[in-house]
């Protein structure tokens, strides 16, 4: 009779994101696709899925990393450190366990690509370069691929769309092109196909443009609608699977620091304009937005001098936003993630 050999898939190179038990020093580890961490076993991101939203950098251009847990209002908290203290502007995505900062800085930006793990709280590591440097970029991702769109260049914006693979570290990689030229740190929001982001309207009364992308198939960007009211870029996007959520900007033709309040929905599958959700606790431009399946909480802006303020919505209800806690210091222009945003599926 012969014996049925089964073969294990070897376990020294697992994928980022695997947990284990350490017998020796009897802790939960997770590898983050560089090395083995130790993690709190009873933490509730491994035990209820709870979503971290990390805020990279800010205008001040610290190297500072801050966190929250979306799903509960309260405080954020210190995360740890950037790998530099060039950081206004950058971009930032993510999967269920890494999330990751493109580019940024002041007065040159930065080609750098730098990650965390979500699930431990260390500095910041270095990832991989853009293919060219810049800031005021938009970020998007599904759980397996990122792309940073757009951005500025001095002295030009530019319509580049760069991808990295997001469990692999390395260089970014060509994409495609989006429709228009794009900058000005604008709203991204993500299904598990489609990653969908709002671009300048440059005159009093011009609709910011809306265009998409096809997360899985290279090529250019292709027009999705209008957003609808006076607001453009320089605010923050965030949803689920189903519905992106644009709030905050700054009205067409007018300074980053005049904010707005209005929010605005889409339907993600769906081509078309956005529609009225409601309006912010209080008016912000240069915002960023990290999202749970639930909620979308905005954090900080110009007031527009800078705030500390976080307020988030409903996703999928329509009303105004409700106070949700402070940022650990007055900040704008920083970079927004989630472990729990809408590109995950």
């Amino acid at each position: 009779m012969s014996q049925k050999i089964i073969e294990y898939p070897s376990l020294d190179t697992p994928p980022a994101g695997s947990i284990r038990f350490n017998t020796d020093s009897s802790k939960m580890e997770i590898y983050n696709g560089e090395q083995w961490w130790e993690i709190d076993a009873t933490s509730a991101e491994l035990q209820t899925g709870g979503t971290r939203g990390i805020v990279f950098g800010e205008q001040s251009n610290t190297s500072d990393i801050e966190f929250y847990n979306v799903d509960t209002t309260g405080d954020a908290v210190d995360f740890a450190d950037m790998t530099r203290t060039s950081t206004v502007s950058a971009a930032a995505f993510g999967s269920r366990v890494r999330g990751i900062a493109s580019g940024g800085g002041s007065p040159s930006p930065t080609n750098i690509l730098e990650f965390i793990t979500f699930a431990i709280q260390s500095n910041a590591q270095d990832f991989g370069d853009l293919t060219r440097a810049h800031r005021n970029a938009g970020g998007g991702s599904s759980e397996t691929r990122g792309l940073t769109i757009g951005g500025y260049v001095s002295p030009n914006t530019v319509n580049t769309i760069d991808y990295v693979t997001i469990a692999s570290t390395g260089n970014a990689v060509d994409f495609g092109d989006a429709v228009r030229t794009v900058e000005g740190q604008f709203p991204t929001v993500n299904s598990s196909t489609r990653i969908v982001y709002g671009q300048y309207g440059t005159d009093p009364g011009t609709p910011m443009t809306i265009e998409y992308v096809t997360t899985s198939t290279l090529g250019n960007a292709s027009d999705f609608g209008s957003l609808t009211g006076d607001t453009r870029s320089s605010g923050g996007g965030g949803g689920n699977a189903i519905r992106g959520i644009f709030g905050g900007g700054a009205a067409p033709n007018q300074p980053a620091y005049d904010p707005q309040d209005e929010i605005h929905f889409l339907t993600i599958a769906t081509l078309g304009n956005t529609i009225d959700f409601g309006n912010l606790n209080d008016a912000v431009s240069n915002c960023s937005a990290c999202s749970s399946p639930t909620r979308v909480v905005f954090n900080g802006g110009y007031t527009p001098s800078q705030t500390n303020q976080l307020q988030y919505i409903q996703t999928m209800s329509t009303g105004n936003a409700t106070d949700f806690g402070d940022l650990t210091s007055n900040k704008a222009r920083q970079a927004g993630c989630s472990n729990g945003h809408g590109g995950l599926g």
